[in-house]
C-alpha cells in the first residue's frame, strides 16, 4: 500500500513538472523567420530552437504551405520543419503552432512574401564592373548614436587598432557619389553580420547571428536601403559570406544541435592552411583533414558542412540575404575550406534561383596549377566540379607584388605578370578572375612599393586593363601604408574625414595632399575609362615578352584595340619600336594617351618614361 502511495506522489509531481515545463516552452528562435512564393526550390527548412520544444508536435495550416517532414536530433530544444510552399500560396503570416496533445503550447509566424519583381533575372557583377573593397568599421561613421550599443559586449575605442571603431552603413551610403565618381560600379563590404564577441570583433569574421546585420553598424533594413542607394547610382553590392566559421559567442555554441554541427577536438586545434591536401591525389587524411576541420582561430569554431541541417541553413541564408536586400555578388570566404561538395551545391542552389548571380570564392591559392582545381569545369582528375566560375586571382596579386620592385630576369621583373597571363590556358573563364595588388588581409601596395606612387600608379594601369574584374582596396588611393604580415589593424584605417571632428577629409580634394591627388586622380581616369570600353571588358589578350624591362600587351575586340606599355626601368625613359608589334598595329595608325590625352599621330616608335604606364586607344 505504502508502495503505491510513493509511485503515485511521483507520478504526479513529474506531471505537475512537465506541465510547469510545457506550459513555460515558447519559441525562442525560428530561423528564417521570413521566406519566398516562387522560388525554384519550393521547400524552405526552418531551424526552431525553445527548451524541450521537441516534446511538442508542430503543426501548419495555411493554404498553400504544407509541413513536408519533422526532423528531431539529439539535443530536445530543437526541431528542423520542412514546409513546401505551393505558388498559388498568399503572401501573409504563417502561424506555426506547437502542441502538446490537443492544447496549444506555444507558436511562432513565419512571414510569407512575393519576391521582387524580375528577382530572378538580377544581373551579378561582371567584367564590365570594377570592384570596391570597404571594412565597414573603417570607411566612414554616419550615425554615432549606434557606436555604442546596450548589452553588447564590445565597446567603441578608436585608438585601439583591433577595437571598434564605429564605421557604418550609414557612412558607405552617404559617400555612394564618391566612390560612383571614381569610377567603381561595384562595392565588396566585408561582413556586416552581428559579431557580438568580446574583442577585435570589427572585421565582421566571427558572426554570432547569421541573420542580423550588426546593430554597431545599422539593421538589416538600413543594409537593404543601402544596397537599393547603390543601384540607383549603378553600384553593385557584394556581400561577404562565411560558411566555413562562426564566432565563438554565436548563440547555438552553448547549445549545440548536434554535437557535430561545429567540428570538435578534446582541446583546440587549429587548421594547416594547407589547401593544396585538397586537390593533392596523395595528401595523407591526416593532412587534409586537419586542413578542412581544424578551427580558422580560437574564436572561430569549424562549421561541419558535411551536416545536411549545417549545409541546409547556410545555404538558405544566403538566398535569404540576396533575395531580402536585392545582393548583385557574393564574395565567399575561404571557400576550399568547408566541405567541397556541399560548396559547389550550394552554388547550384543559388544559381538555379538566381541564373545571372555572380559569386566570388576566395582561394588563397599561389599557383594557377593549383588554383584552377577550384574553377568550374575543370577537369579534375577526382570528377570534382565547384560550379564556381569566378575567383579571386592570387597568383597574379603575389606577381604584381614582386614585379614592379624588380629588374627583369628569367621569371622575375615584369616576366611575373607574363608568365601569369600565359597560365591562362589552364583556366576555363579566365576572363572571370578578380584581379587585385592587395586587400584586407594582405599587406597595402604603397607598403610593397615603398610608397613609390610611380609604381603604384604602374599597377592601377595594369589592373585597370588585364582581363578579369578589378578589385581596389579602399584608402589606397591615399597612399595609405600598412604591413599585412605584422598587423592587421595597420592595413584597416580609418578613411580621414569619414569621422566628426576628422583633422583633414580626404573624401575631398582639398582634404587631400598633393601625392594622394596624384594617384587618387590617376585611378579615377583610368577607372572611368574603364567604365565604358568594351574593349577592356570583354576584349581578347595580346602579349610580347619584355625586352629592356618593357612589357607590352594588347586587348582587342572587332575593331577596337587598347595597347598598354610598361617600363619597368627606374631611371631610363625607353625609346620603343613598334614595329615588332606590327601582327597587330598594322590595323592602326594613331593612337591617343587615355589619362594624359596626349596624341601619337604616328606608330612607328613610342617613348615610354622610366616607371611609368602608357594606356593607348588605338585608331
Amino acid at each position: 500500500m505504502l508502495k503505491k502511495t510513493h509511485t503515485s506522489l511521483v507520478l504526479i509531481l513529474f506531471l505537475m513538472t512537465f506541465g510547469a515545463q510545457t506550459g513555460a516552452q515558447k519559441v525562442e528562435r525560428l530561423e528564417p523567420a521570413s521566406w519566398w512564393i516562387g522560388f525554384n526550390n519550393p521547400s524552405v527548412q526552418v531551424l526552431v530552437y525553445g527548451e524541450n520544444i521537441a516534446a511538442l508536435r508542430p503543426s501548419v495550416d495555411y493554404p498553400g504551405v504544407q509541413l513536408e517532414r519533422i526532423i528531431a536530433v539529439e539535443n530536445p530544444n530543437y526541431l528542423f520543419l520542412d514546409l513546401k510552399i505551393a505558388p498559388e500560396a498568399r503572401a501573409g503570416k504563417v502561424n506555426v503552432s506547437f502542441f502538446q496533445g490537443k492544447k496549444e503550447r506555444t507558436s511562432a509566424t513565419l512571414e510569407l512574401l512575393e519576391r521582387e519583381e524580375d528577382s530572378a533575372s538580377r544581373e551579378g557583377f561582371n567584367q564590365s564592373d570594377a570592384i570596391y573593397l570597404i571594412m565597414p568599421d573603417r570607411f566612414a561613421n554616419g550615425n554615432p548614436d549606434n557606436d555604442e550599443i546596450k548589452g553588447m559586449q564590445e565597446k567603441p575605442d578608436r585608438s585601439e587598432p583591433y577595437g571598434r571603431h564605429g564605421g557604418d552603413l550609414e557612412g558607405i551610403q552617404n559617400r555612394l557619389d564618391f566612390i560612383a565618381d571614381m569610377g567603381f560600379t561595384s562595392i565588396w563590404l566585408n561582413p556586416v553580420l552581428e559579431n557580438d564577441q568580446p574583442q577585435s570583433s570589427y572585421h565582421g569574421y566571427a558572426i554570432t547571428d547569421f541573420y542580423q546585420v550588426d546593430r554597431r553598424l545599422g539593421s538589416n533594413q538600413e543594409y537593404k536601403e543601402l544596397v537599393d542607394a547603390g543601384r540607383q547610382k549603378g553600384i553593385k553590392m557584394i556581400m561577404d559570406m562565411v560558411f566555413n566559421h562562426c564566432g565563438s559567442q554565436h548563440w547555438w555554441m552553448k547549445d549545440l544541435p548536434t554535437h557535430d554541427w561545429v567540428h570538435q577536438y578534446p582541446e583546440f586545434i587549429r587548421s594547416n592552411y594547407r589547401l593544396s591536401t585538397v586537390s593533392d591525389p596523395y595528401a595523407a587524411k591526416a593532412d587534409l583533414s586537419l586542413t578542412t576541420r581544424g578551427w580558422f582561430d580560437t574564436t572561430m569554431p569549424d562549421m561541419n558542412l558535411g551536416n545536411e541541417l549545417v549545409k541546409n541553413y547556410l545555404i538558405q541564408n544566403s538566398i535569404w540575404w540576396i533575395e531580402f536586400v536585392g545582393l548583385q555578388g557574393i564574395r565567399m570566404d575561404t571557400y576550399p575550406y568547408p566541405d567541397k561538395e556541399a560548396m559547389a551545391e550550394w552554388v547550384l542552389r543559388v544559381k538555379a534561383e538566381y541564373p545571372d548571380f555572380t559569386i566570388v570564392g576566395e582561394s588563397w591559392i599561389s599557383e594557377p596549377s593549383k588554383l584552377v582545381y577550384w574553377q568550374k569545369d575543370f577537369p579534375n582528375q577526382d570528377g570534382y566540379n565547384s560550379q564556381m566560375k569566378s575567383l579571386m586571382d592570387f597568383p597574379m596579386a603575389e606577381a604584381l607584388g614582386s614585379a614592379l620592385n624588380e629588374e627583369e630576369g628569367w621569371g622575375s621583373g615584369l616576366q611575373r605578370l607574363y608568365d601569369v597571363l600565359a597560365d591562362d590556358h589552364l583556366y576555363r573563364y579566365p576572363k572571370d578572375l578578380v584581379v587585385f595588388a592587395e586587400n584586407h588581409d594582405m599587406g597595402r601596395m604603397a607598403h610593397f612599393y615603398n610608397s613609390d606612387t610611380q609604381k603604384m600608379k604602374m599597377a592601377i594601369a595594369f589592373l585597370g586593363t588585364v582581363r578579369g574584374i578589378p578589385q581596389w582596396y579602399y584608402g589606397s588611393e591615399l597612399v595609405m601604408t600598412g604591413d599585412g604580415a605584422a598587423s592587421h589593424g595597420a592595413i584597416r584605417q580609418n578613411y580621414p574625414g569619414g569621422w566628426p571632428g576628422d583633422e583633414t577629409d580626404a573624401f575631398t580634394a582639398e582634404g587631400r595632399t598633393q601625392v594622394q591627388n596624384e594617384v587618387f586622380d590617376y585611378l579615377t581616369k583610368v577607372m572611368n575609362y574603364r567604365k565604358t570600353s568594351e574593349v577592356l571588358h570583354h576584349g581578347n589578350t595580346l602579349h610580347f615578352l619584355p625586352e629592356d624591362e618593357v612589357y607590352v600587351y594588347f586587348r582587342y575586340l572587332n575593331d577596337q584595340a587598347v595597347m598598354v606599355m610598361l617600363n619597368n626601368h627606374a631611371d631610363n625613359d625607353t625609346a620603343v619600336d613598334l614595329s615588332r608589334f606590327s601582327e597587330i598595329l598594322r590595323k592602326y595608325s594613331a593612337g591617343t594617351e587615355v589619362t594624359s590625352g596626349r596624341e601619337y599621330p604616328s606608330l612607328t616608335h613610342i617613348t615610354v618614361p622610366a616607371k611609368s604606364a602608357l594606356i593607348i586607344e588605338l585608331e
